[in-house]
């Protein structure tokens, strides 16, 4: 399978490349920026692409990449921070620039390889507070625009590019063609990232696996895939286990439970843990201790399962490409944005080895996979719930007052998307809850009550999301239902932050 390889040197975009490269159906994948020569050898990519970052090459400390990186005889394409390594390992000049961020004209000085078909000028998004001043011996500009005269470098005698602005972001206008023409012209990738192909060769490496597999099913379209997947390879081998734990959407256990019974043949147990969880959250606040807890109480759960029912050698979960990235743990200089409870949460003490066959895909591949394996599509289009549950929509200490209103709302903003029409074409739909609180009047009594935060966002990958525009009847509506039908409410809010700057979950 040819792959390009992504060097991460910290952009909040470096999961975009790879991610826009494989919809055009080429294997993209992100390392951290200071792989070594010979583990990028060992990867045989067809190219190599440098992220942007939050770093200046000037600086002493800048991340740079392995010194024989340009000497493999590999197209290199940097984009933004990536850009500015190349200038400079060649022997241009970085200074300080005035900073721009936001969309800027490029035009197009040369339309050869890099830059063909994208016409003399078209709209780029611009992040950077450096600029290349001065460009290297052997390179030519080939595009520019009114603030960056170097906006796009190429090199005369090696397949060596440079780009200041980020096509991997929807903002620029033909992105996605300037890295098919570098992955597909340049490279000469062939496309045979597909998700038929996953399957095949997921199963095929399952299968080769020793001993029996327990896996933590959800019925959320991650874990149910996961199981699905390794079902199909080692059959009866694997044993699904769903845990209520008390952190769930209404009445979720028991279509959880029917949905297994009634379309998979897997065997499946359903473990009620709802007062050991709610034990364990107890006085605590802190948004990465809950996940941290919930995390460990899952493994601890199912491991006294294991050893109840065992043997079993593997502990398989859901886990994604973006809850590996944002736990810190793609091995990137990026930060911890918060730790996924399949992820960060895993305590040391774990006696089961971890099997993740999903975590180097994106929520639209698992959803294609759900669809290859016959998933029924009531699951397919269910909006994703986060693995800790309630949990990280409450804000503060969890406490059952809180949990009811955050489960009574969130069915309640579920079920106006679906009378208005509107729930398959958002991501994700919830209310969430904290320890704030306003005065009301109902009946002509005043009411202290809790404040909810209502959450509508779109998204492709759960990377970035933008907040989604209801109409105002929608939003009447789903405001009329809540502090009618959950008494301890007086107000809701909608919260129009998009991700980033923002997360999607709360906590």
């Amino acid at each position: 399978m040819d792959r390009i390889v992504v060097l991460d040197f910290g952009s909040q975009y470096s999961h975009l490349i790879c991610r826009r490269i494989r919809e055009f159906s080429v294997y993209a994948e992100l390392v951290p920026y200071d792989i070594t020569l010979g583990e990028l050898e060992g990867r045989n990519p067809k190219g190599i692409i440098l992220s942007g970052g939050p770093s200046s090459v000037y600086s002493a400390d800048a991340p740079v990449p392995a010194a024989g990186i340009f000497d493999l005889g590999l197209p290199v394409l940097g984009i933004c921070y990536g850009h500015q390594v190349i200038v400079d390992r060649f022997g241009g000049r970085v200074k300080r620039a005035n900073r721009e961020y936001g969309s800027s004209l490029l035009t197009v000085d040369d339309d050869g390889s890099l830059l063909g078909g994208i016409g003399r000028s078209v709209r780029v998004w611009m992040s950077h507070g450096d600029e290349a001043e001065q460009i290297p011996p052997g390179f030519q500009i080939i595009g520019h625009t009114s603030n960056a005269r170097a906006a796009a470098i190429a090199g005369t005698d090696r397949p060596v590019y440079g780009i200041q602005f980020h096509p991997e972001v929807v903002h620029t206008q033909k992105g996605t063609e300037i890295l098919k023409n570098f992955v597909l012209k340049i490279c000469g990738a062939r496309q045979d990232w597909t998700m038929e192909a996953f399957v095949d060769r997921a199963v095929g490496e399952i299968s080769g696996i020793q001993g029996r597999v327990l896996c933590g099913v959800s019925g959320g379209i991650d874990s149910t895939v996961a199981a699905l997947l390794i079902h199909r390879a080692i059959g009866d081998r694997l044993h699904g286990v769903f845990i209520d734990n008390g952190l769930l959407r209404q009445d979720e256990g028991d279509e959880i439970e029917a949905i297994f019974r009634d379309n998979f043949h897997v065997n499946f147990t359903a473990v009620s843990a709802a007062e050991r969880f709610l034990e364990g959250l107890r006085g605590v606040a802190d948004p990465e201790a809950k996940r941290k807890a919930v995390g460990e109480e899952f493994v601890r759960v199912f491991s006294e399962f294991a050893e109840r029912n065992g043997p079993f050698s593997w502990l398989a979960q859901g886990t994604l490409y973006p809850d590996v990235i944002e736990s810190g743990v793609s091995k990137g200089p990026a930060a911890v944005i918060k730790s996924h409870h399949n992820v960060g949460g895993l305590p040391d003490w774990l006696d089961l080895k971890v099997l993740e066959p999903l975590r180097d895909l994106y929520k639209d591949e698992v959803r294609e996979i759900a669809r290859i394996l016959g998933v029924p599509d009531r699951i397919v289009r269910r909006h994703p719930f986060p693995g800790p549950g309630l949990a990280v929509r409450i804000i503060g200490e969890v406490t059952p007052a809180k949990l009811r209103v955050a489960r009574t709302a969130s069915r309640i903003v579920e079920d106006v998307l679906l009378e208005a029409g509107v729930y398959d074409d958002v991501w994700q739909a919830y209310a969430a809850v904290g320890d704030d609180r306003a005065v009301g009047v109902v009946g002509d009594e005043r009411r202290y009550g809790s404040i909810v935060m209502v959450r509508v966002v779109n998204s492709v990958d759960a990377m970035t999301a933008d907040w989604t525009r209801l109409s105002h009847e929608t939003l009447e509506r789903i405001s009329n239902r809540i502090t009618n039908e959950i008494e301890d409410v007086t107000w809701v809010t909608y919260t129009i932050s998009s991700k980033p700057p923002a997360t999607i979950e709360p906590q």
